[in-house]
Protein backbone atom coordinates (compact mmCIF):
# COMPACT_ATOMS: atom_id res chain seq x y z
CA UNK A 1 0.00 0.00 0.00
CA UNK A 2 1.18 3.60 -0.46
CA UNK A 3 2.37 5.17 2.47
CA UNK A 4 0.21 7.45 4.52
CA UNK A 5 1.56 11.28 3.50
CA UNK A 6 0.04 13.33 5.80
CA UNK A 7 1.31 11.16 8.85
CA UNK A 8 4.56 12.18 9.89
CA UNK A 9 7.13 9.58 11.05
CA UNK A 10 7.44 10.85 14.41
CA UNK A 11 3.66 9.92 15.33
CA UNK A 12 3.71 6.42 13.98
CA UNK A 13 6.60 5.31 15.67
CA UNK A 14 4.72 7.22 18.60
CA UNK A 15 1.36 5.02 17.76
CA UNK A 16 3.98 1.93 16.89
CA UNK A 17 5.76 2.44 20.58
CA UNK A 18 1.93 3.15 22.15
CA UNK A 19 0.19 0.09 20.45
CA UNK A 20 3.45 -2.19 22.03
CA UNK A 21 2.52 -0.73 25.49
CA UNK A 22 -0.93 -1.52 24.86
CA UNK A 23 -0.14 -5.55 24.27
CA UNK A 24 1.86 -5.04 27.42
CA UNK A 25 -1.82 -4.36 29.41
CA UNK A 26 -1.12 -1.02 29.85
CA UNK A 27 -5.06 -0.53 28.70
CA UNK A 28 -6.30 -1.87 31.67
CA UNK A 29 -4.64 0.47 33.78
CA UNK A 30 -6.99 2.03 35.94
CA UNK A 31 -5.81 5.30 35.43
CA UNK A 32 -6.80 4.90 31.64
CA UNK A 33 -10.26 4.72 31.95
CA UNK A 34 -10.14 8.26 34.16
CA UNK A 35 -8.52 9.95 31.46
CA UNK A 36 -11.15 8.37 29.02
CA UNK A 37 -13.77 9.83 31.63
CA UNK A 38 -11.77 13.28 31.54
CA UNK A 39 -11.41 13.90 27.82
CA UNK A 40 -14.98 14.92 26.75
CA UNK A 41 -13.48 18.98 26.48
CA UNK A 42 -10.53 17.19 24.49
CA UNK A 43 -11.02 17.32 20.66
CA UNK A 44 -12.13 14.16 18.96
CA UNK A 45 -9.14 13.01 16.83
CA UNK A 46 -10.25 10.97 13.48
CA UNK A 47 -8.23 8.95 11.56
CA UNK A 48 -9.30 8.79 7.93
CA UNK A 49 -9.01 7.90 4.35
CA UNK A 50 -8.87 11.50 2.31
CA UNK A 51 -11.80 10.62 0.10
CA UNK A 52 -14.62 10.38 0.98
CA UNK A 53 -13.96 9.95 4.62
CA UNK A 54 -12.56 12.64 5.85
CA UNK A 55 -14.27 15.19 3.39
CA UNK A 56 -17.45 13.93 5.00
CA UNK A 57 -15.53 14.42 8.76
CA UNK A 58 -14.72 17.90 7.28
CA UNK A 59 -18.01 18.78 6.10
CA UNK A 60 -19.28 17.53 9.95
CA UNK A 61 -16.73 19.75 11.29
CA UNK A 62 -17.11 22.51 9.26
CA UNK A 63 -20.92 22.76 9.89
CA UNK A 64 -22.61 20.59 12.53
CA UNK A 65 -19.83 19.89 15.17
CA UNK A 66 -19.46 23.62 17.17
CA UNK A 67 -23.33 23.44 17.22
CA UNK A 68 -23.23 19.73 18.73
CA UNK A 69 -20.78 21.09 21.53
CA UNK A 70 -17.98 18.56 19.72
CA UNK A 71 -14.20 19.57 19.04
CA UNK A 72 -13.06 17.53 15.78
CA UNK A 73 -9.79 16.68 14.43
CA UNK A 74 -9.22 14.70 11.18
CA UNK A 75 -6.12 13.07 10.47
CA UNK A 76 -5.50 11.79 6.94
CA UNK A 77 -4.15 8.35 6.45
CA UNK A 78 -3.74 6.49 2.87
CA UNK A 79 -3.00 3.36 3.94
CA UNK A 80 -5.21 0.41 5.37
CA UNK A 81 -3.13 -0.53 8.26
CA UNK A 82 -2.56 2.64 10.44
CA UNK A 83 -5.52 4.09 11.34
CA UNK A 84 -6.40 0.91 13.24
CA UNK A 85 -3.10 0.72 14.89
CA UNK A 86 -3.10 4.40 15.89
CA UNK A 87 -6.60 3.62 17.63
CA UNK A 88 -5.91 0.63 18.86
CA UNK A 89 -2.64 2.21 20.82
CA UNK A 90 -4.78 5.67 21.66
CA UNK A 91 -2.53 7.80 19.13
CA UNK A 92 -6.07 8.61 17.68
CA UNK A 93 -9.48 7.98 19.13
CA UNK A 94 -11.34 6.55 16.50
CA UNK A 95 -11.05 6.02 12.66
CA UNK A 96 -13.55 5.97 9.56
CA UNK A 97 -12.24 4.08 6.52
CA UNK A 98 -13.36 0.53 6.53
CA UNK A 99 -16.01 -2.04 6.33
CA UNK A 100 -17.05 -5.13 8.65
CA UNK A 101 -15.33 -7.77 6.55
CA UNK A 102 -12.20 -5.56 6.13
CA UNK A 103 -12.25 -5.21 10.12
CA UNK A 104 -13.08 -9.07 11.25
CA UNK A 105 -10.10 -10.15 9.23
CA UNK A 106 -7.45 -6.83 10.60
CA UNK A 107 -8.62 -7.57 14.18
CA UNK A 108 -8.30 -11.58 13.63
CA UNK A 109 -4.27 -11.62 11.76
CA UNK A 110 -3.37 -8.19 14.43
CA UNK A 111 -4.94 -9.20 17.84
CA UNK A 112 -6.87 -5.84 17.63
CA UNK A 113 -10.06 -4.68 19.36
CA UNK A 114 -11.52 -2.47 17.03
CA UNK A 115 -15.21 -2.56 16.86
CA UNK A 116 -17.72 -0.32 14.65
CA UNK A 117 -19.70 2.22 16.01
CA UNK A 118 -22.45 3.70 13.29
CA UNK A 119 -22.40 2.38 9.57
CA UNK A 120 -21.94 5.96 7.71
CA UNK A 121 -21.93 5.06 3.24
CA UNK A 122 -21.09 2.69 0.78
CA UNK A 123 -18.67 3.01 -1.94
CA UNK A 124 -19.95 0.84 -4.13
CA UNK A 125 -16.61 -1.54 -5.58
CA UNK A 126 -16.37 -1.26 -9.35
CA UNK A 127 -14.51 -2.37 -12.98
CA UNK A 128 -12.94 0.14 -15.06
CA UNK A 129 -11.20 -0.16 -18.34
CA UNK A 130 -9.44 2.69 -20.11
CA UNK A 131 -9.81 0.65 -23.45
CA UNK A 132 -13.44 -1.43 -23.12
CA UNK A 133 -16.81 0.03 -23.36
CA UNK A 134 -18.59 -2.70 -21.39
CA UNK A 135 -18.76 -6.42 -20.10
CA UNK A 136 -19.14 -7.83 -23.28
CA UNK A 137 -15.51 -6.72 -24.69
CA UNK A 138 -14.00 -8.35 -21.82
CA UNK A 139 -12.27 -11.45 -23.97
CA UNK A 140 -10.41 -14.74 -22.73
CA UNK A 141 -6.54 -13.83 -22.90
CA UNK A 142 -7.18 -10.29 -20.91
CA UNK A 143 -5.76 -9.35 -17.73
CA UNK A 144 -7.51 -8.04 -15.05
CA UNK A 145 -5.94 -5.89 -11.71
CA UNK A 146 -7.57 -6.98 -8.34
CA UNK A 147 -7.06 -5.62 -4.88
CA UNK A 148 -4.45 -8.07 -2.67
CA UNK A 149 -5.65 -8.14 0.69
CA UNK A 150 -8.02 -10.46 1.81
CA UNK A 151 -11.81 -8.92 1.90
CA UNK A 152 -11.35 -6.89 -0.97
CA UNK A 153 -9.99 -9.27 -3.41
CA UNK A 154 -12.46 -11.40 -2.14
CA UNK A 155 -15.32 -9.44 -2.44
CA UNK A 156 -13.59 -8.52 -5.82
CA UNK A 157 -13.86 -12.13 -7.26
CA UNK A 158 -17.79 -11.88 -6.21
CA UNK A 159 -18.39 -8.91 -8.35
CA UNK A 160 -16.79 -10.67 -11.14
CA UNK A 161 -18.53 -14.00 -10.95
CA UNK A 162 -21.77 -12.39 -10.39
CA UNK A 163 -21.52 -10.54 -13.38
CA UNK A 164 -20.51 -14.01 -15.36
CA UNK A 165 -16.89 -13.32 -15.56
CA UNK A 166 -15.59 -16.20 -13.78
CA UNK A 167 -17.16 -18.90 -11.54
CA UNK A 168 -16.14 -19.71 -7.90
CA UNK A 169 -16.47 -22.62 -6.00
CA UNK A 170 -20.33 -23.51 -4.18
CA UNK A 171 -20.52 -21.47 -1.01
CA UNK A 172 -17.43 -19.42 -1.20
CA UNK A 173 -17.25 -16.36 1.09
CA UNK A 174 -16.32 -13.01 1.52
CA UNK A 175 -12.79 -13.98 1.50
CA UNK A 176 -13.02 -15.80 -1.64
CA UNK A 177 -9.56 -16.05 -3.34
CA UNK A 178 -8.18 -16.81 -6.82
CA UNK A 179 -7.52 -20.54 -5.75
CA UNK A 180 -11.04 -20.67 -5.47
CA UNK A 181 -12.15 -19.53 -8.99
CA UNK A 182 -13.33 -22.72 -10.92
CA UNK A 183 -13.43 -21.47 -14.64
CA UNK A 184 -11.54 -18.33 -14.80
CA UNK A 185 -12.68 -18.52 -18.54
CA UNK A 186 -9.21 -17.96 -20.22
CA UNK A 187 -8.63 -14.31 -18.08
CA UNK A 188 -5.39 -13.53 -16.15
CA UNK A 189 -5.49 -12.07 -13.25
CA UNK A 190 -3.02 -9.45 -11.25
CA UNK A 191 -2.94 -8.93 -7.66
CA UNK A 192 -2.06 -5.51 -6.50
CA UNK A 193 -2.45 -3.20 -3.06
CA UNK A 194 -5.53 -1.53 -3.55
CA UNK A 195 -4.23 1.74 -3.22
CA UNK A 196 -2.28 1.55 -6.91
CA UNK A 197 -4.70 -0.33 -8.75
CA UNK A 198 -6.40 2.91 -10.27
CA UNK A 199 -2.63 3.38 -11.28
CA UNK A 200 -1.95 0.14 -13.13
CA UNK A 201 -5.13 1.01 -15.73
CA UNK A 202 -2.62 1.68 -18.56
CA UNK A 203 -1.13 -1.12 -18.00
CA UNK A 204 -3.73 -4.21 -17.75
CA UNK A 205 -7.44 -5.03 -19.71
CA UNK A 206 -9.47 -3.94 -16.70
CA UNK A 207 -9.41 -3.30 -12.69
CA UNK A 208 -11.47 -3.95 -10.24
CA UNK A 209 -11.00 -0.90 -7.82
CA UNK A 210 -12.17 0.25 -4.14
CA UNK A 211 -14.62 3.32 -4.53
CA UNK A 212 -12.52 5.89 -2.24
CA UNK A 213 -9.84 5.06 -4.21
CA UNK A 214 -11.26 5.39 -7.73
CA UNK A 215 -12.81 8.94 -6.89
CA UNK A 216 -9.22 10.07 -5.79
CA UNK A 217 -8.26 8.92 -9.26
CA UNK A 218 -10.76 11.41 -10.65
CA UNK A 219 -12.93 8.04 -11.99
CA UNK A 220 -16.54 8.61 -11.45
CA UNK A 221 -17.94 5.33 -10.69
CA UNK A 222 -21.40 5.92 -10.88
CA UNK A 223 -20.44 6.43 -14.65
CA UNK A 224 -17.21 5.25 -15.34
CA UNK A 225 -17.46 1.96 -14.23
CA UNK A 226 -18.01 -0.79 -16.77
CA UNK A 227 -20.31 -2.49 -13.35
CA UNK A 228 -20.79 -1.73 -10.12
CA UNK A 229 -21.71 -3.70 -6.72
CA UNK A 230 -25.06 -3.37 -5.79
CA UNK A 231 -26.04 -0.82 -2.79
CA UNK A 232 -29.20 -3.57 -1.56
CA UNK A 233 -28.24 -5.87 1.02
CA UNK A 234 -24.53 -4.92 0.95
CA UNK A 235 -22.21 -6.11 4.16
CA UNK A 236 -19.46 -3.36 3.16
CA UNK A 237 -20.66 -0.19 4.33
CA UNK A 238 -17.99 1.45 5.88
CA UNK A 239 -18.22 3.02 9.32
CA UNK A 240 -17.14 5.11 12.02
CA UNK A 241 -14.88 2.53 14.42
CA UNK A 242 -13.14 2.75 18.11
CA UNK A 243 -11.11 0.76 20.38
CA UNK A 244 -13.58 -1.81 22.53
CA UNK A 245 -14.75 0.24 25.41
CA UNK A 246 -14.41 3.31 23.57
CA UNK A 247 -18.06 3.37 21.91
CA UNK A 248 -19.76 5.51 24.94
CA UNK A 249 -17.06 8.33 24.95
CA UNK A 250 -19.77 11.23 24.88
CA UNK A 251 -17.62 12.42 21.88
CA UNK A 252 -17.81 9.47 19.69
CA UNK A 253 -21.93 9.65 20.57
CA UNK A 254 -21.88 13.30 19.37
CA UNK A 255 -19.53 12.23 16.40
CA UNK A 256 -21.84 9.12 15.63
CA UNK A 257 -25.14 11.04 15.70
CA UNK A 258 -24.21 13.83 13.11
CA UNK A 259 -22.97 11.47 10.58
CA UNK A 260 -26.09 9.80 10.17
CA UNK A 261 -27.61 13.27 10.22
CA UNK A 262 -30.10 14.35 7.87
CA UNK A 263 -27.09 17.09 6.72
CA UNK A 264 -25.04 14.62 5.97
CA UNK A 265 -26.95 12.42 4.09
CA UNK A 266 -27.90 15.59 1.60
CA UNK A 267 -24.07 16.26 1.09
CA UNK A 268 -23.33 12.44 0.59
CA UNK A 269 -25.93 12.62 -1.61
CA UNK A 270 -25.41 15.77 -3.43
CA UNK A 271 -21.33 15.55 -3.56
CA UNK A 272 -20.77 11.96 -4.99
CA UNK A 273 -24.31 11.73 -6.87
CA UNK A 274 -24.09 7.59 -6.72
CA UNK A 275 -20.55 7.26 -6.17
CA UNK A 276 -20.84 7.39 -3.02
CA UNK A 277 -24.09 6.58 -1.10
CA UNK A 278 -25.91 6.73 2.21
CA UNK A 279 -25.83 3.84 4.80
CA UNK A 280 -28.56 4.96 6.87
CA UNK A 281 -31.60 6.76 6.59
CA UNK A 282 -31.99 9.95 7.93
CA UNK A 283 -35.42 11.72 9.25
CA UNK A 284 -36.15 15.25 8.82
Amino acid sequence: MRKNIKLTAGIAATAALALGLTACGTSSDPSSSKDSAGSADKPLVVAASPTPHADILNFVKDNLAEKAGLKLEVKEFTDYVLPNTATQSGQVDANFFQHKPYLDDFNKKNKTTIVPVVNVHLEPLGLYSKGLKSLKDIKAGQTIAVPNDTTNEGRSLHLLAENGLITLKDGVGTDAKLSDITDKKGLEFKELEAATVPRALNDVDAAVINGNYAIEAKLSPAKDALVLEKAEGNPYANFLAVKAGNEKDARVQKLAKLLNSPEVKKYIEDTYKGSVIPAFGAAE
